[in-house]
């Protein structure tokens, strides 16, 4: 270990660090990672596996990416101790790797294969069980040429998980340390030891068939989070398999046997450590971007080739002679676990449960593409019925429907047009549902129009006319639909339908509309907690189309941008008229200025007509969703009003945009902001600064409610008159280009009323999309230009946020204007 470790230690001063020097323990049977988010001289993220007593690691400019087509940089550094795992916190200025370190994700990982060989070779293939990362990945060392500090590739294998880069950003959309979800429950491998020693379960024999415990649909999170657990809901078939000796056999949710359609997955489960039990679980097929595809999984059942079909377990109510129904779900789940090591076949997988936030993983699960999430009770024993122990929470509504007829096809749509749906009520009676005319491939058409001819009927097996009686082929109410819907109209009707693909793991009869519930809390009650699941997300159109082509960033990058900052954003957009820059063609083409509403933009509210009476409604950017939905329709600035809607006609800021002139060097910019935030403390005024996002800064007086809108400016422009005044060699109280040639105008103009200024955290649609972001004054010697924050290296400002402006407050102009000797009564609006 001293030898592991003798380049670590040489590199630090543990005097004067608090990094751990050494120290650590390996958990049992059990390998860990940690990969730490480090703003040092660039933010980067530090990739660590246990291996041979210390922490590999790895430095990933980049951090890690779902998408298997980026083949992240890895930079191999020096070992470092187990007990840096527990790493957290600021290393001091003048040290080694000097910053801001977070533990960004943590976990256990599983080699796939000899872990010392791979890592010697340099090929290391692996499974991650962390909180955001998850499924198989490679480390692959390249052919360098002697480096100190050899070049691997993290590379994201293709698996359930894997995403397009242009869907899901794990860095972007989880940008928080995994600290303060560290659950205070014991964990799974914790509850193992402890119930092994005990002998878990009864003694039993093992039963023929058992009934799987289903979900309950939920319209929200329980109230105490912390005593679930949280799986990603796949999209495929229940399966349960049953083992005794050499003999496996799987069972569909209803019973029927269907190992003769999936031997290679027999195969696979008879090679685990297991002498009998009966093992629950999911099979799914990813599509080519890695999410689980229904209709790809009915296309390997109906072409005979399921070696693609994947089986997902999560559960195990027996195992081994012993009844486990009655113990705690992590208990079971961890002897399940138990079962996988290293040789485990590829076709089985361990279902892994997300520790963070339900609400942001269903957040994530929604935007990755994926069905929803799985909650279930960590005590909670096995039960096989529909139980509120286990909960779905679903990210669009989605159910089976009883095929009731067809209609024929129009234009050139061959086969059939769209299917008439329908679910049972109460008494067994099939109440028509609408129908679905979406979500049809050619080759579907044709097998669904040959499934169809055979269970033909001469009557409509609906209980009462449906809308197209008239144009129907009905037939017998035997085949099932997998179909996502919009919504459920008045009438019981399903709009904005789509096909997914038929099932055959469920019975007829048992279909029923199905109806969110309130989730349970930990005592049973109904929970009261609000916190919905999103029935539809934010669509982005044209995600692709390039907004600034200097940099190549697109729609989506812009997107994925206001969705990381805005809840830095919103304060400073809080309760004020909000002004929108526009730019549909990209910054290099028409550029839009919007002050009012102009149709519906989810979210974003309009004001009193009160406020500017002669025109459509000033518009409010009140929350995440608003900001968003503005993103979309191709905002990329967001301009304030220096006051609130609530006293409107008197400002409750000031601010002054330095704005530099032609010729004007940025140690001249630097120092005009340093004499401007001298001269306003003269005058007992606190300012504050931050980047323009473009070419200058702006300082920022946080005013009492005291005086109207052309006091303040004809004060604001007072103050800049006697700067230009007292150094007419680097500022100029008038504007235009040609006033200010190696000048700096400092525009009062923007403290006016109806005047707005870019918000803290907006970007500017400028080339580099440069951001608008809050500084400490002592900060401004260390930035290079007032676009030094852009949207693709903001995650090297998170971490301070709006606190360099944790001091702001109103404060009254009397003091300033008596210093000035300017007299509000005399003032003019200029």
């Amino acid at each position: 270990m001293d030898d592991l470790l003798t380049r670590y230690k040489a590199k630090r001063n543990f005097d004067i660090t608090s990094e751990p020097a050494e120290g650590g323990e390996s958990k049992d049977g059990q390998l860990a990672f940690v990969i730490q988010k480090h703003w040092a001289s660039r933010l980067h993220y530090d990739f660590r596996l246990e291996l041979g007593g210390a922490m590999k690691s790895w430095a990933v400019p980049k951090g890690p990416s779902y998408d298997p087509k980026d083949k992240r940089m890895a930079v191999q550094v020096e070992d470092h101790p187990i007990a840096y795992n527990q790493f957290e916190g600021e290393i001091p200025a003048g040290q080694y790797g000097a910053g801001k370190v977070i533990i960004w994700d943590e976990g256990t990982w599983t080699p796939l294969g000899d872990a010392a060989k791979g890592y010697r070779d340099g090929n290391l293939k692996f499974e991650m069980h962390g909180r955001k990362i998850q499924g198989h990945w490679a480390l692959i060392r390249m052919k360098g040429k002697g480096e100190k500090q050899p070049p691997w590739l993290l590379i994201k294998e293709k698996d359930a998980f894997a995403r397009p880069a242009a869907d899901f950003s794990v860095v972007d959309e989880m940008p928080d340390s995994v600290v303060p979800l560290r659950s205070k429950t014991r964990t799974p491998a914790k509850a193992a030891k402890v119930r092994a020693s005990e002998t878990p379960g009864e003694k039993a024999a093992l039963p023929a068939t058992i009934q799987p415990q289903l979900a309950t649909l939920v319209d929200g999170v329980p109230g105490d989070p912390s005593q679930w657990l949280f799986e990603i809901k796949f999209d495929g078939y229940r399966m349960l398999a049953r083992v005794e000796g050499k003999t496996v056999q799987l069972f569909t949710r209803n019973g029927h046997d269907w190992t003769h359609k999936l031997p290679h997955l027999a195969k696979a489960i008879a090679k685990l450590k297991l002498k009998s039990g009966w093992l629950d679980g999911e099979i799914v097929v990813a599509n080519d971007k890695g999410v689980p595809d229904f209709q790809r999984l009915q296309n390997a059942f109906d072409s005979s080739e399921t070696e693609s079909i994947v089986y997902y377990l999560f559960d195990a109510p027996f195992l081994d002679g012993r009844d486990l129904r009655h113990e705690p779900l992590e208990t079971r789940r961890a002897l399940l676990k138990g079962l996988f090591d290293e040789k485990t076949p590829p076709s089985l997988r361990f279902s892994d449960v997300f520790d963070v936030r339900p609400q942001d993983l269903v957040a994530s699960a929604c935007r990755m593409g994926l069905e929803g999430v799985i909650g279930k009770k960590k005590d909670a024993p096995y039960s096989s019925r529909r139980s509120p122990n286990w909960i779905k929470l679903k990210c669009t509504q989605r159910q089976e429907f009883v095929i009731g007829g067809y209609t024929d096809p129009q234009g050139t749509r061959t086969a059939l047009g769209s299917l008439l749906l329908g679910v049972h009520d109460d008494k067994g009676a099939l109440v028509y549902a609408g129908n679905v005319g979406t979500g049809f491939d050619q080759k579907t058409l044709g097998e669904l129009k040959a499934r169809l001819d055979a269970v033909a009927a001469d009557q409509s097996p609906f209980s009462a006319k449906t809308d197209l009686d008239r144009k129907a082929h009905w037939v017998k109410p035997q085949l099932l639909a997998e179909v996502s819907f919009g919504e459920w109209t008045g009438s019981g009707r399903i709009r904005h339908a789509v096909f997914h693909g038929l099932r055959e793991d469920k019975k007829p009869l048992a279909i029923k509309r199905e109806k969110p519930v309130h989730a349970v809390a930990e005592r049973g009650a109904a929970s009261k907690a609000k916190a919905a699941v999103p029935r539809s997300k934010l669509h982005v159109t044209h995600p692709e189309r390039v907004i600034d082509p200097s940099t190549g960033l697109t729609k989506l990058d812009v997107v994925r941008y206001y969705a990381l900052i805005a809840p830095l954003l919103l304060p400073h957009l809080k309760g004020r008229p909000v002004s929108l820059v526009r730019a549909p063609g990209g910054i290099q083409g028409e550029l839009f200025f919007q002050k009012h509403m102009e149709g519906k933009m989810p979210g974003v509210k309009p004001l009193s007509q009160a406020l500017d009476p002669d025109h459509a409604p000033l518009m409010e950017v009140p929350t995440a969703q608003a900001v968003l939905s503005a993103a979309q329709m191709n905002v990329i600035e967001f301009h304030t009003w220096n006051g609130v809607k609530t006293a409107i006609d008197k400002p409750d800021r000031m601010t002054f945009d330095l704005d530099p002139g032609e010729g004007v060097a940025w140690e001249s910019m630097q120092q005009a902001a340093k004499l401007v935030h001298e001269f306003l403390t003269q005058l007992g005024l606190e300012s504050f600064v931050k980047t323009s996002g473009g070419k200058g800064l702006h300082v920022v007086v946080a005013v009492k409610k005291q005086h109207d809108w052309d006091t303040v400016k004809a004060f604001s422009q007072a103050v800049v008159q006697h700067l230009a005044k007292t150094l007419p060699q680097l500022f100029v109280a008038k504007s235009g280009p040609k006033n200010r040639v190696g000048k700096i105008f400092v525009d009062y103009l923007r403290n006016g009323f109806g005047a707005t200024t870019a918000s803290a955290w907006s970007a500017r649609a400028r080339p580099g999309l440069g951001v608008s972001v809050p500084m400490a004054w002592d900060e401004l010697d260390s930035i290079g230009s007032g676009a030094h924050w852009t949207i693709t290296n903001i995650q090297t400002r998170l971490h301070r946020g709006n606190s360099p402006w944790d001091a702001y407050a109103p404060q009254s102009l009397s003091k300033a204007m008596k210093l000035l000797d300017f007299k509000p009564s005399a003032s003019k609006s200029s």
